[in-house]
């Protein structure tokens, strides 16, 4: 070593500095989950609070954070939460799915730590045991871009997060025994914003503005299964982002959220100086149920200008085209210094197409959702535990799901559903929806390329149609009554990630899978180890740990 080496080392000391990259910044959080009672519709029920909070706080971070969140559970039922958006690359031990973790037993508490790795954002967590989500215990996350690389938009004066979902009179308990009988569930009681419904006595704004400036509006269906429309009396929203990308800033008067979505909008405080309604309703279902809430300006009297609430679109077909006018921000950064656009996603070719068909299945006598015939359930042994630890067929086995739905086969089968993919091949998936009803899904570790939705079945003439420029880069996506919806990715990120429904009702009865993607170089560069601190259930209590990922 020289001296001039010795030299700098002995100033990089001094000066508090490393020749390595610093550490990203940590954010503690301590979670108690508990039982507390509500009355959001007019009569007590009993929710899911995170810290005598409904919802739940905020997970306010920059890109490449740490977060780390000691859960405890002081309900009577085992807990997992999972974080709805968040790609956890190399790292599905922190997922939060009864795929990837056990569950956290009553009493008990455990530790989440995961980062925010290259993304922004609008995101949520929510409890994925059972059908807890029903209950509550949801709450939102920012994940802001790091100081280095900027933003397409001006600072906002303010942002507020939006948190718009359904709401059941009846409890998850009993939602989860009229599921398990065999029977559906219903519509909604009513839609709440931000745990209220507007309906309350005394009802106080929710937020508050002052004219000239502009607010950011974080927006997310955290609910059960309704699609909602989301519109503010007198206010233009401008599209900044969805999902983790930065978007086309196009201007709307309402956008529909499906279940799991997220955007975020910008919304300049240019009207006069009094309340005006915030909504919230449903959409494709025969009554309509609505939640409001006050935007209140500074300097206001206290009454909204209009009473006349803001009207919502009809049909599904505005749906879709405005779904057709979401379109990528190709010259923006999103949370790397690169463009989106320098992702050319079209040009790559298609290596595998899996094209899942949802159907309503009966298995004595009860009814159950599926894909291609199979109704997922989950083992008691999480799927990725029993993958880690080489007890994979004393648990489940591989690809019993077939990458085309059986033809003329209205039978189904409950196992568990795991589907294997190869690391880092481009693979396109389509979801054809033969049913009434709009089905939403969610891949979690990734995000994907909606490239196209029609009318209709899918046939490889369809990708004539696509968009292979700049459809948004999401992780959530709906596929419309009687259409299909056809998404493209790259399976870089090897873990155990569940791909589903975002109606947790028919999640809950099996509308959903496990995608494995394993690296064949068993490398740390590709995949973490498993935490020291990872729960064991099931059929991999005692065994020896496998040996560890080779190094990077």
């Amino acid at each position: 070593m020289t001296r001039l080496s010795i030299t700098l080392i002995l100033l990089l000391s001094f000066l508090g500095l490393s020749a390595v990259y610093a550490e990203d910044p940590y954010h503690y959080f301590t979670w108690h989950v508990l039982y507390g009672t509500i009355s959001p519709l007019g009569k007590p029920q009993k929710a899911i609070m995170i810290n005598k909070e409904f919802p739940g706080p905020v997970i306010n971070c920059s890109s490449n954070n740490n977060i780390v969140v000691n859960v405890f559970n002081d309900l009577d039922e085992p807990l997992l939460f999972t974080w709805n958006g968040i790609q956890h690359r190399k790292n599905s031990w922190m997922d939060g799915m009864p795929g990837t973790n056990c569950p956290i037993q009553p009493g008990k508490n455990w530790t989440y730590h995961w980062q925010a790795k290259d993304q922004i954002g609008t995101y949520f967590y929510f409890p994925s045991t059972g059908m807890q989500k029903a209950a509550g215990g949801f709450g939102p996350m920012r994940v802001h871009s790091r100081d280095l690389i900027p933003v397409p938009y001006f600072p906002a004066a303010e942002e507020f997060d939006v948190l718009i979902h359904d709401w059941y009179f009846e409890s998850h308990k009993e939602i989860q025994k009229t599921l398990d009988a065999g029977r559906l569930l219903t519509r909604p009681d009513g839609v709440l914003i931000n745990g209220k419904s507007g309906n309350e006595d005394n009802v106080k704004p929710m937020f508050n503005v002052e004219a000239g400036k502009t607010y950011i509006f974080r927006v997310c269906n955290v609910g059960l299964k309704a699609s909602l429309n989301f519109r503010m009396q007198s206010h233009k929203m401008k599209l900044v982002e969805m999902e983790g990308s930065h978007t086309v800033q196009n201007t709307y008067d309402s956008i529909d959220v499906h279940v799991g979505q997220c955007f975020t909008v910008m919304v300049e405080a240019d009207q006069e100086e009094s309340d005006y309604y915030i909504v919230a309703s449903t959409r494709f279902l025969k009554e309509v149920e609505r939640a409001t809430a006050i935007l209140r300006y500074k300097g206001s009297k206290g009454k909204p200008s209009s009473s006349v609430l803001p009207g919502a679109p009809v049909g599904w077909e505005w749906s879709l085209n405005q779904w057709r006018s979401f379109r990528w921000n190709l010259t923006a950064s999103a949370a790397r210094p690169n463009p989106q656009g320098s992702y050319h996603y079209g040009q790559i070719n298609i290596t595998r197409t899996i094209k899942l068909v949802n159907s309503r299945i009966m298995v004595d006598g009860k009814a159950r959702y599926a894909l291609n015939g199979i109704s997922h359930t989950d083992p008691t042994t999480p799927v990725k535990l029993a993958e880690y630890f080489n007890a994979s067929t004393k648990v489940f086995e591989y690809n019993l799901l077939s990458d085309e739905p059986p033809k003329g086969v209205k039978a189904g089968k409950i196992a568990p559903s795991v589907v294997s993919a190869e690391f880092r091949t481009f693979i396109e998936i389509v979801f054809e929806n033969p049913e009434k009803s709009l089905q939403v899904y969610h891949l979690d570790g990734y995000s994907f390329f909606p490239a196209g939705m029609g009318p209709g079945k899918w046939t490889p003439a369809s990708r004539k149609t696509y968009n292979n420029l700049d459809t948004v880069s999401r992780h959530t996506v709906q596929v419309y009554q009687n259409s299909w919806t056809a998404i493209l990715l790259t399976f870089d990120n090897a873990g155990m990630w569940n791909l589903r429904s975002a109606a947790w009702d028919r999640h809950y009865l099996g509308q959903q899978l496990y995608i494995s993607v394993v690296s064949p170089a068993r490398s740390l560069r590709d995949e973490y180890n498993m935490p020291e601190i990872s729960m064991r259930c099931g059929k991999v209590v005692g065994l020896p740990l496998p040996p560890s990922y080779a190094p990077a």
